[in-house]
C-alpha cells in the first residue's frame, strides 16, 4: 500500500463516519497492517482475518 491506498482509506474513512458507517478490511497482510500502524490509522480500521468474519456484523 503506498500513499494513494492510504489516502483513499482516509477519505472513505472519514466519508463513512459522518454517515454513521464503518470500514473493515478483510484478510489484509502483514504488510499492510505494517503500513496501517505507521501512519496510525490501524486504530479507525477494523481488519480482519478472514472474508467471513469481515462480512459478520
Amino acid at each position: 500500500m503506498d500513499s494513494t491506498g492510504i489516502n483513499i482509506l482516509v477519505a472513505a474513512y472519514q466519508d463513512v463516519t459522518r454517515a454513521d458507517g464503518w470500514i473493515r478490511l478483510a484478510a489484509p497482510t502483514q504488510a499492510v497492517l505494517r503500513v496501517l500502524q505507521l501512519v496510525g490509522v490501524n486504530d479507525l480500521i477494523d481488519c480482519r482475518p478472514t472474508l467471513r468474519e469481515a462480512l459478520t456484523l
